[in-house]
């Protein structure tokens, strides 16, 4: 879902900057999202919130936050 309609910035492109360990400072500078009308600020930081309290360690090649436990893919070594 579009999350900011100024910046086209979905809840998948947050989410991938929050589960990499980012908070939404940084996701704010990087891209760009609650800078323009603002309206947008609150449900990207309910985004990133439920990112981190739901995967407090990161797995960079999901596609959102949301996914089920089982879903997720291990890393090779």
């Amino acid at each position: 879902m579009i999350v900011c309609v100024c910046h086209r910035i979905s809840d998948r492109e947050i989410a991938r900057y929050a589960r990499a360990g980012m908070g939404f400072d940084e996701i704010q500078l990087e891209l760009g999202v609650a800078t323009q009308c603002g309206q947008c600020e609150g449900c990207a930081r309910d985004v990133v919130a439920q990112c981190n309290a739901s995967h407090p360690v990161a797995a960079l090649n999901r596609d959102d936050c949301g996914a089920p436990a089982g879903t997720r893919a291990s890393a090779s070594l």
